[in-house]
């Protein structure tokens, strides 16, 4: 593929994935004034959140199978004419109930756009080059965490929390407009996996069995539900606890994506010398040793606010290095049903992430205890897994 194609393909893809952070991250800074708005729980503000993830992981289990059956791009315009619809209810919603029923549209729309990139990805590279494109995608995609917080919190200031979602409902038209005039069919039609229900259940059941590929899912869920605990918790820790502005919240929140892009960028260039599962098995554990030391500050308030911002910078960090892998190594495996697989995954990843969002709201007990416990207990699970059920991976040219 040409330099200039893979460029307009990888901003595209990463666009495309960019839906969740971009859905999540830049209405975080409003989670306090919603619970002053509405006069509602806590909880149930929470449960905007946990409902959007509940959304996302549904959404994979059809958007997967239907996109090995019909093509990628059909599914995709249903997708984002969804999050669009869901994005307009959310601005125009006179209640929390409605916010959250708004919320979960938009992850059943979303979610397109993050499987159907994935298997794309799958369709045109090999386990090494997808690697290097998901490493890609995640410079572009990574973009929306550092930004996405801080124009929430601008907007937030400047119009109200509405506004936030009216600019979600033009990125999704611009993301329709882009797959529409740029996005070139990648599955042929000699390819596509007939069969209806049936087939897409043979197909997850068949994926289930897999332990080989069930371990690279679950090693990037747990990696993933420490970073959706860290987004559920972080409002409350930041704003609430320890006196960030709201405004102000997004600069915090960015620098750790930033930390995030840096670690993708490592990542691209160490997989033209070792293995991705390599690099996953040792980027693991520092990913567990920066989150046992985020639930130690919690638990104990040891370092105060800046040591919790030091492991969360580098455990947030660590996903660079783990996603990529993670996804690249389990999807390798079955190329053939490319949509089920990425689907397969997302449902694992957003699934325990919407357990875990909401668990974050059922423990939270004014202080920073639930967030980072739970995110060592991601941790240390991610390293049990690798550590169970992944062999070591030398050198390529060993």
């Amino acid at each position: 593929m040409a330099s200039r194609q893979y460029l307009i393909l990888a901003i595209l893809l990463g666009t495309l994935t960019a839906f969740a952070p971009m859905s999540i991250d830049m209405y975080l800074p409003s989670f306090p004034t919603l619970q002053r708005e509405f006069s509602g729980d806590p909880g149930l503000v929470q449960a905007t959140l946990s409902m959007f993830f509940v959304g996302l992981s549904i959404g994979q289990a059809f958007y997967g199978p239907i996109s090995d059956r019909f093509g990628r791009k059909l599914p995709l315009y249903v997708g984002v004419i969804l999050y669009i619809a869901g994005s307009i209810m959310a601005a125009l919603t006179p209640s929390l109930e409605g916010l959250v029923a708004a919320r979960f549209v938009q992850g059943i729309g979303g979610c397109a756009g993050m499987v159907i990139a994935r298997a794309i990805v799958r369709d045109l590279f090999d386990e090494r080059d997808s690697a290097r494109m998901l490493t890609t995608l995640m410079l572009v995609m990574g973009l929306a965490p550092i930004l996405a917080p801080i124009a929430g919190g601008q907007l937030l200031a400047a119009f109200g929390w509405q506004s936030i979602f009216w600019v979600l409902t033009g990125f999704g038209v611009f993301c329709l407009a882009l797959t529409m005039l740029v996005l070139r069919e990648s599955l042929p039609p000699e390819r596509r996996q007939p069969g209806g229900v049936i087939v897409a259940l043979r197909n997850y059941a068949f994926l289930a069995r897999d332990l080989r590929f069930l371990a690279y899912v679950l090693t990037g869920t747990s990696v993933m539900a420490g970073m959706f605990a860290y987004i559920a918790g972080s409002p409350f820790v930041f704003i609430e606890l320890h006196g960030v502005p709201p405004e102000h919240y997004g600069f915090l929140f960015g620098l750790n994506a930033v930390g995030l892009i840096a670690a993708s960028q490592i990542n691209h260039r160490l997989l033209a010398r070792y293995s991705s599962r390599a690099i996953l098995r040792a980027s693991t554990i520092g990913f567990a040793v920066a989150a046992v030391l985020v639930g130690l500050n919690a638990a104990t308030g040891i370092g105060g606010f800046p040591g919790l911002l030091v492991p969360l910078f580098f455990s947030v960090a660590s996903l660079g290095f783990i996603a990529p892998n993670t996804t690249a190594a389990a999807m390798a495996m079955h190329g053939r049903i490319a949509g089920a697989a990425s689907a397969f995954l997302g449902i694992m990843q957003f699934g325990v992430g919407a357990f875990v969002a909401a668990l974050v709201g059922l423990l939270a007990d004014g202080s920073a205890r639930p967030m980072g416990i739970i995110i060592a207990a991601c941790g240390l699970s991610a390293l049990a897994l690798q550590l169970l059920c992944l062999r070591p991976t030398r050198r390529l040219d060993d």
